[in-house]
Order: C-alpha cells, then sequence, then structure tokens
C-alpha cells in the first residue's frame, strides 16, 4: 500500500494534464491543460508555470521586419526574438487601462464587470495577435500542407480563462485585476458562451481545434457567424421556451473582421455552354461572405490558428435606394435582409420550404467561401505558376458530418469552370483533398436533399453530381456485373448518390432489363400487401346503402387499387461524401487505436493508489466542493435547494428520443412511486438520496423531445414539493445547458446516465468527459460506452439493456406483437395517468411506448423493454453509493482509465493516417 504522500504526490501531477473545462479529451475534451482547479476532483491549488513568450508583431503581408512596442511590456523588440519572462501584473494593469480608455464599447465613467471583461479580453488578445501572425507568416513562408476543418458547429465556451491559462499568464491578470479592484474568476463569467454550436459534434470540432494548435499542426477551422446560435432555452410551465440568442449583442471582443477578405456566393440563376462546351453558371442571387477570425490558441506553444467564421451580406448595389424614397422600405432591403439571414440561426426549422432553402444556403455558403478561401491561399503560394496537381499536397479538407457535402462538387466547379481542368484532373485533385467524418448512422443526420429544390438553387452543382453518380453507375456495373439482376438493382438503390432517379440514359438497355426482372420484396411490405388485400373497400351507391364490390360483382370484395405516388427524387449526401473523399470515418474506434502512447501515464498509474485511504478522502473531498458548486447554480437557476450530500445523478445531452431521457425520468417516477408506498424509516433505510439532473436543449420543432422536457419538468415540480419525500429525491432541470455549465455539472457528477438504445449513438462525447473527471456511468453497450468499459474495467461500469445486434430481432418481435411489457413498467404509466404530475395530458408521449407499429408509436427506442434491466441496475447503483469506500475506487479508477481518451491523440491519427501533415513549431 502506498503511502499517503506518495499518493497525494501522484495526484497533484495529475494537475499537468487532467481537466474537464474546454480540454481536449475524447469526442469532446480533455488534455493537459486546466482552468479552474477547484472545478476538477483531484486538484488541490496549482499555478501554471511561465511561459516565455515572444511580443514581437509581425505583418503576415509584409515583405520587411519591423521593430514594434509590446503591448503589455512597452518594451521594443525584434520579430522573433522572445521576453525572458512573461509580462508582469504592472504591464498588465497598464494594458487593461488603456483598452479600457482607447478601445471603449462602455462609457468611460465606471469600470465595472462588463467593461473590465471586454478591457481584460482586448487585453489578453493583443498577446494571441502577436503569435497569432507569426504563427501564419511562418506557415506561409515554409509553404506546408494544412489541414482545413469545416464544421456547421464549434461549441467553443468562454474563451478568456482558457487564453490567460494556455499563455502562462494566470498568476499575473489575477494580480492585475486585483490592483483594479476586481476578481478574475468574476470577470469571467461576464463572458457569453459563443452560439456556435450544440451538441457533440460541435464541441468535438473545438477540442480539434485546440488539440491541433496544442500540438503545432498547420491547421485552420472554418464556420459560420451565427447572430444567434440556435436558441436560448427557457424553462416555464409549459416546458421549454426557445428565444433569441444574445451572445453578440454587446459584440464579440475575441473576434477580428477581415474586411479584405471577402467571396462572392451565388443561388439560383442558370448554366450555359460555350460553343467548346465550357459551362458558365450565370444570374440568380449574388451575395458576399466575409471572414472573422477567432484565435485559438495551443498550450505551452507560440503557436495560434484561426478559426474563420463567415457572415453574409449583400452588395451595397443590392439596395434599392428609389425604391426606399419612395415609401416601400421593406421591399427596397429585401435583397439586404435575404443575404443576412442566412447567418442568423444555426439549424433554421425546415419544416417549410423556406426554411430547407435557407439551410441549403447556410451549408453551400461554409462549403464556397471557404473553398475559395483555400485556393486563394494556394495560389498566393504558388506563385506565378500554379501546378494544380500538388492541390492536395498543400490542402487537406475535412467534413465534419454531412453538412459541408458540397464541397465535393463545388471544388469540382472552380476547378473546371473557373480553372480550367478537365473533368479527370478535377476529380483526381477532389478525390485526394477532401475527407468525410460520419457522426451517427440516424436516417436524420444522414442527409437527404431535395433534387428539386438543389436543381433551383444550385443548378450547376446538381450537374456534377448526376455525373458524379453515372461515374459510380458505371462502376458499380463493371463491379456487380449485369448477370445477377436482383443483385445489381439492391447495390444501385443502396449506393447510388441519386434517390429515385432514373438511371442515366448511357444505361438504358440495362434499365430494361431491371424492369423485367423479379423485384425482391421485404417481409414487412409483403405483411402490409396481404393486410390490404384482407380489408374490404366500402363503396357508398346512388340509394346510399353500403355495398361491398369483389371481382365487379354486387356483394363481392374487390380491393381497388390506389395510384402510387412518385417517390421524391433525393440527393443522398453521405453516399456523396464516401464516392468523393479519399478517406472516411466514425467518431468512436478512431478514438481507441492501441499504438498510441499517451503522455499520461500519471492517470494509469493512479490505479495503485485507488484503496488508498488519504486519497480517497481528498477525493470526496474535491467531489463535495464541486457538489457545493453545482447546488448555487441550481438555486440561481431554477429556485430549488438541493443537498450535496445527496449523489448527483446526471444526463445532460441533446434532448432526442434515442438517448432516451424518457428512461431515465419514467425510472425516476417508478423510484418516487416506490417511495410513497413506503413508510419514512424504510424509505431512507431502502434509497440513497439522489439529485436526478437533466439538461440539454429539445429542438424547436421536435414535439416529441419538447414533450419529454415538459414531463421532466412536471414531475420535478411535484416530487420537489413533496414534503415526505424531502431531500431523498430531487428532479432538476437545468436550462440553457452549455460549456460553462458544464464546467461545473460534469466534476460534480456522481453518477451520469448515456443510456441511448444500443447501436444508435455514433460515440458520445460527454461521456468521455464524465469518466475523466471520476464519474461512474451507467448505460449500454453503445457508442464510446464500450471502450470506457474496457479500459475503466467492467466493475466500475454500470451496464444494462439489449445488446445492438438484438435490436432489429426486437422491433420484429413487437411488430408481430409478441412483445410482453414487464409490470412495473405498466404500472409506471398508469401512474403517470393518474394524474400525480398535474393536469397536463400524457397520452401522446406515453402513446409513443405502445401499439405494436405505426409512425410515432410501437416504441422505436426499447423504452419499455430495457425498462425492467435499467430498474434493476439503479438499485446495483444504490448498493455501491452506500459503500462510500468502494464508490471511491470505482471513481478514482474510471479517471485512472480515462488516459485512452484524448483529442490530443486523435488528432495525431488524423494528421498521420487522413491528412498526411506534420507539426511544425514556430522558432
Amino acid at each position: 500500500m502506498p503511502s499517503g504522500t506518495e499518493a497525494v504526490s501522484s495526484c497533484n501531477a495529475l494537475a499537468r494534464f487532467v481537466d474537464f473545462g474546454r480540454g481536449r479529451y475524447g469526442g469532446g475534451g480533455g488534455g493537459r491543460r486546466g482552468i479552474k482547479l477547484d472545478r476538477l476532483i483531484l486538484m488541490r491549488k496549482w499555478q501554471l508555470r511561465p511561459m516565455k513568450r515572444s511580443f514581437s508583431v509581425r505583418n503576415v503581408s509584409s515583405e520587411h521586419q519591423q521593430k514594434v512596442k509590446d503591448p503589455l511590456t512597452q518594451q521594443e523588440e525584434s520579430p522573433g526574438s522572445r521576453h525572458p519572462f512573461p509580462p508582469d501584473a504592472s504591464s498588465i494593469t497598464s494594458s487593461i487601462k488603456y483598452h479600457a480608455e482607447f478601445t471603449p464599447l462602455f462609457s468611460p465613467e465606471k469600470f465595472e464587470l462588463p467593461k473590465a471583461y471586454f478591457a481584460t479580453a482586448q487585453s489578453i488578445r493583443d498577446a494571441l495577435i502577436i503569435n497569432w501572425n507569426a504563427t501564419y507568416d511562418y506557415y506561409e513562408r515554409l509553404n506546408v500542407k494544412q489541414a482545413y476543418y469545416l464544421s456547421m458547429e464549434f461549441l467553443q465556451g468562454r474563451a478568456l480563462l482558457n487564453a490567460i491559462g494556455n499563455l502562462g499568464f494566470t498568476g499575473a491578470y489575477s494580480e492585475a485585476l486585483s490592483n483594479l479592484g476586481h476578481n478574475l474568476e468574476k470577470i469571467a463569467t461576464q463572458e457569453p458562451d459563443a452560439a456556435l454550436g450544440n451538441g457533440g459534434l460541435g464541441r468535438l470540432a473545438s477540442c480539434f481545434l485546440d488539440s491541433l494548435a496544442t500540438l503545432n499542426y498547420p491547421a485552420w477551422g472554418y464556420g459560420l457567424r451565427y447572430k444567434y446560435g440556435l436558441f436560448k432555452q427557457r424553462i416555464t410551465k409549459d416546458g421549454q421556451e426557445e428565444v433569441a440568442e444574445d451572445w453578440l449583442e454587446m459584440s464579440n471582443p475575441w473576434e477580428i473582421m477581415r474586411n479584405d477578405v471577402t467571396y462572392p456566393i451565388k443561388f439560383y440563376g442558370k448554366v450555359l455552354t460555350d460553343s467548346d462546351g465550357k459551362k458558365h453558371w450565370i444570374g440568380g442571387e449574388d451575395i458576399k461572405a466575409v471572414a472573422y477570425d477567432v484565435p485559438i490558441p495551443g498550450y505551452e506553444t507560440k503557436t495560434t490558428i484561426s478559426l474563420r467564421l463567415w457572415s453574409t451580406k449583400a452588395p451595397s448595389g443590392e439596395f434599392d435606394l428609389s425604391m426606399f424614397n419612395s415609401g416601400k422600405h421593406t421591399q427596397a432591403a429585401e435583397a439586404l435582409y435575404n443575404a443576412e439571414k442566412i447567418c442568423y440561426v444555426l439549424y433554421p426549422g425546415d419544416e417549410s420550404l423556406e426554411g430547407k432553402t435557407l439551410r441549403l444556403k447556410q451549408q453551400y455558403t461554409l462549403c464556397s467561401a471557404s473553398l475559395q478561401d483555400i485556393i486563394a491561399r494556394f495560389e498566393r503560394r504558388s506563385g506565378t505558376k500554379v501546378k494544380w496537381v500538388e492541390f492536395p499536397e498543400k490542402v487537406a479538407v475535412q467534413m465534419n458530418d454531412t453538412h459541408p457535402t458540397l464541397c465535393i462538387p463545388e471544388l469540382m466547379r472552380i476547378l473546371i469552370d473557373v480553372k480550367g481542368l478537365s473533368w479527370k484532373e478535377a476529380w483526381n485533385i477532389t478525390q485526394r483533398t477532401v475527407a468525410y467524418t460520419n457522426h451517427t448512422v440516424l436516417p436524420e443526420a444522414l442527409e437527404k436533399w431535395s433534387l428539386e429544390l438543389m436543381q433551383k438553387l444550385l443548378p450547376r452543382h446538381v450537374e456534377i453530381i448526376e455525373m458524379i453518380d453515372e461515374e459510380l453507375v458505371r462502376t458499380i456495373v463493371s463491379e456487380y456485373g449485369k448477370e445477377d439482376s436482383n443483385l445489381l438493382e439492391k447495390k444501385l438503390k443502396e449506393m447510388r448518390i441519386l434517390e429515385n432517379v432514373e438511371l442515366p440514359a448511357a444505361f438504358s438497355d440495362l434499365l430494361v432489363k431491371l424492369k423485367a426482372s423479379p423485384v425482391a420484396v421485404s417481409t414487412d411490405e409483403l405483411c402490409e400487401s396481404e393486410e390490404e388485400e384482407e380489408d374490404d373497400e366500402e363503396i357508398e351507391p346512388a340509394d346510399g346503402k353500403s355495398k361491398s364490390v369483389k371481382g365487379g360483382i354486387q356483394g363481392t370484395k374487390k380491393k381497388i387499387p390506389e395510384p402510387v405516388p412518385d417517390l421524391p427524387k433525393l440527393v443522398r449526401m453521405a453516399n456523396l461524401c464516401v464516392i468523393g473523399g479519399h478517406a472516411v470515418n466514425g467518431v468512436a474506434e478512431i478514438h481507441s487505436s492501441e499504438d498510441w502512447v499517451l503522455n499520461t501515464e500519471k492517470l494509469s498509474e493512479l490505479r495503485k493508489f485507488a484503496d488508498n485511504d488519504d486519497l480517497q478522502a481528498q477525493w470526496r473531498a474535491a467531489k463535495r466542493s464541486n457538489k457545493l458548486k453545482v447546488a448555487s447554480l441550481i438555486k440561481e437557476k431554477t429556485g430549488y435547494t438541493v443537498s450535496p450530500d445527496s449523489m448527483f445523478d446526471i444526463q445532460v445531452k441533446r434532448i432526442h428520443e434515442y438517448k432516451r431521457q424518457l428512461l431515465n425520468i419514467l425510472g425516476i417516477v417508478y423510484r418516487y412511486k416506490m417511495m410513497k408506498e413506503i413508510s419514512a424509516s424504510e424509505r431512507k433505510k431502502k434509497f440513497v438520496p439522489r439529485v436526478c439532473i437533466f439538461g440539454g436543449k429539445a429542438f424547436a420543432t421536435y414535439v416529441q423531445a419538447k414533450r419529454i422536457v415538459k414531463f421532466i419538468t412536471d414531475v420535478g415540480a411535484t416530487v420537489n414539493h413533496d414534503p415526505d419525500i424531502g431531500d431523498l429525491l430531487k428532479v432538476i432541470f437545468v436550462p440553457d445547458y452549455n460549456v460553462s455549465v458544464a464546467e461545473l455539472l460534469i466534476p460534480a457528477s456522481e453518477l451520469s446516465q448515456h443510456i441511448s438504445t444500443a447501436g444508435m449513438e455514433a460515440s458520445g462525447t460527454s461521456n468521455m468527459k464524465f469518466a475523466m473527471n471520476g464519474c461512474i456511468l451507467i448505460g449500454t453497450l453503445d457508442g464510446a460506452n464500450v471502450e470506457i468499459r474496457e479500459e475503466v474495467g467492467e466493475d466500475n461500469f454500470f451496464l444494462f439493456g439489449a445488446r445492438a445486434n438484438e435490436i432489429a430481432g426486437l422491433r420484429k418481435e413487437r411488430a408481430e406483437g409478441k412483445f410482453i411489457p414487464d409490470p412495473r413498467f405498466e404500472e409506471v404509466k398508469k401512474f403517470v395517468r393518474s394524474g400525480v404530475f398535474g393536469s397536463s395530458s400524457y397520452d401522446e408521449l406515453l402513446g409513443s411506448l405502445e401499439g405494436n407499429k405505426g409512425f410515432g408509436r410501437a416504441d422505436y427506442f426499447l423504452v419499455g423493454k430495457d425498462f425492467p434491466s435499467y430498474i434493476d441496475c439503479q438499485a446495483k447503483v444504490d448498493e455501491a453509493y452506500k459503500d462510500q469506500k468502494r464508490w471511491t475506487r470505482m471513481s478514482i479508477m474510471n479517471t485512472a482509465g480515462s488516459y485512452k481518451f484524448s483529442s490530443d491523440r486523435t488528432i495525431h491519427e488524423y494528421a498521420r493516417e487522413i491528412w498526411n501533415i506534420k507539426p511544425v513549431e514556430l522558432p
């Protein structure tokens, strides 16, 4: 048994690399840098070691060096030199005061928190700009290959503490702000979370940028600058309410508008063909994309890379002055509004044609502006003679999910129509340049766009997609042959980019053969056909008496066939990604390679000390300290008071049926029901006190998800005010969940629920964060849960539920009426319907769990099937928590086993296996 001193020493060593924050682990966080250690379960106070920094400024476009004054020390330095020490508190104080006076966003009379935040951010941004310019100046001179990461989301969180910590200035800034009458952490709370993302996809993208900078990889991030983000979530008596996010209302001190970096974006119009066959896309609607750059500093390195965000506007000539002066003000500015609204909202509702059009415009804007920017940079570096065949040797484009798929036809369009390359040359370049990351197998995330809409909005791109599809058909026919027509038809249906579209004219003979061949019909289709034939068709004759008709004879039955509607013609974006790129990866398996040895040996060594009494005592004290902060947060956000001595049981993620928040809340309802049925003494003996915390947003038009939010809050309103229950059970929904809230919740968590239907979660990102922060998971064998369980040990993970390979069979069993629900599940539904949680009707919500077939019914996500296994597993959780020594050991083992889930390691793999880029450390 190691001594207490050894255990504490080992624990303190972890402070160098374990943190939640905006860290770089797994699908979305963790790495070697810390931001605020009392948010970590392990940490004692520590100080970031000072970093030597260069504060010389070099203009990227300049050809000569010039001396400049350091913005913090006011010392003259030549470019490339280093200061022996970071700036002291006095120089930082002067810098903050300078920005408060000369780059003001507030009136001069007062120096209150908002003003102090902006001045502090502008001060640290000065240091970032110097490293930022130096980084890309160095890349420019070396002409290195760079990776370009395109994503519709970047879930960054707050930037101030991250930037100060990465530069090694935490102590100096704390002292400087204290001199000015402020506290650094209070200043940091003034920063709103950037509303550029929603969930794991955006968190992953931000973690990847952090890792790219820290590991000195030459790279850029590309996204859109949403004015309002997704939405700000409010919780009312009616459930979730969406209001516009106001993150840009007081401007963003981190971004720099690049007025000289703008690109034209075109929509609609038509395609003309020259006599020599060259295509021209003309007419339509023209807008401009304008670049806003945000610095992404690495940890303990000068490398600072860019997140370039595009905003949209119309050329000033589009404003109709004469119409405005005639009083038609709205019509005069219509073009300006149409351009600007593209970047208003993340994922605008797409129930309407207008919504779908806006989403497609967003995706194309991201792709077109980014590629034009990438190509312009390649041409500038190439000088007078551009060798396009070398483009993939200098550029790697990564598409984060299917949203940036239009990169493929857009790159083809630019290379062929603008740069004059042949189809063969352009296709070779495109396939060698672009790669695709798939995030899920859910149909809603494997985007399919209306061919008609795309043809109207992007006519030239549809021509290119049709040509790619034709080449694909030729390849499929060559690969599988024409002998087995059933097999060939199956492969064409699975693999083609265009869905429900006739084969190209070049394959007219094949089309005839396929139509003549018998078509395989699925078992489900056969069942439906048989049922339809048994139905009576009622016909209302002139005498008003209902008669059945069959075979044309009165009194017999006949099925009158209904016309088969034309199936919609669609473009399958995932298929296009796979065909058009050179690499495809998911987001779980790449996080688990065996050949990467992360520099986190201390984490794995922590296993040796898992039973050490001194370490366990400190571990529990750190966890309780974090729970006290969350108790304050809950009081502030919801008005509810919770006990830090209760188990903190947390499920925070996007509200979705497959993530099964409904299973969680029904389990809580069952727990509450059992509590009410026994005496107070039995209650305290049987049940561990719990605070059950939910957080996450339901998409504005996702009705069932919003019903789940309403149900959770209704249960909380009843349970939290029940005097019989007291602190034994609380149900909390934390509104407007974001990275800043996660920074508090995750280190305070003791049990975390990752309970998606097996086979439906591509990876999950928060499960890795929770494990690293010593939280024990309860979950199914889904996504990264599989890998986490292997690493932390089966005894330190609470497993329940059906396996992925069983899901299809269980759904078929349900459809055949063979499913027999557990009595406890029926009891819970009956209890809910009794009105104990208020007068709201939960028929639609519970109805989704009933029946054997039908849209929105038949329990597609198997809540009822997994319910008994889940309840039994929760009983095991209670038993484990009663033994705090055992529970703390499990907690330590989760942290010890999480060393593998670092996005630093993942980025090394991307760089080596997909992008073929190498680290470039600044001199």
